[in-house]
């Protein structure tokens, strides 16, 4: 599975994002500073958020986002793929053409399994379910190695009643 930065700070964010929408809409700029997230990149991520109709967006003072349906009914494949991460751990991606001769590979069926596992998985867990398990919890923020990006790896508090939207 080729699971990079961009599928796993959009699930952060959306994290985030339900734990502490209920005092209404969340900025980009909040959510960037609690999970040490550039802004750029999460403006990036959100944009496909909201044309996949997971996120809203509120314009104006006092504006932010919101989820755009429950979150029990927003798995964690929907981010992924909603940010255009493949969920694939073939090495022709899917096309069946990775050995000789553009030929499918021995171990084709293998991978092509495990990426339906995965799939299944990921299609199993709820945002909800991922936000229960994280109430409360210290958690520590991504680290965000990418060029030119400050890296911030210290624990932080994640407890939503105690951080300011």
């Amino acid at each position: 599975m080729r699971l990079t930065t961009k599928g796993r700070f959009a699930v952060t964010a959306m994290v985030d994002l339900s734990m502490r929408q209920t005092r209404g809409p969340v900025t980009l700029a909040a959510i960037s500073e609690r999970q040490r997230i550039s802004l750029s990149y999460l403006e990036q991520l959100f944009g496909k958020l909201r044309r996949a109709r997971l996120v809203n967006s509120v314009r104006g003072p006092g504006g932010g986002y919101n989820l755009a349906k429950p979150a029990a009914s927003i798995s964690m494949a929907d981010i992924i793929v909603a940010v255009d991460e493949p969920i694939d751990a073939t090495q022709c991606g899917g096309k069946e053409n990775c050995g000789d001769d553009d030929k499918r590979c021995m171990t084709h069926d293998l991978w092509a399994t495990l990426n339906a596992k995965m799939h299944d998985y990921l299609s199993s867990v709820s945002l909800a379910d991922v936000v229960a398990h994280q109430q409360g919890k210290p958690t520590a923020v991504i680290k965000d190695c990418r060029p030119g990006e400050k890296s911030v790896d210290k624990a932080v508090e994640a407890n939503p009643e105690k951080v300011a939207a």
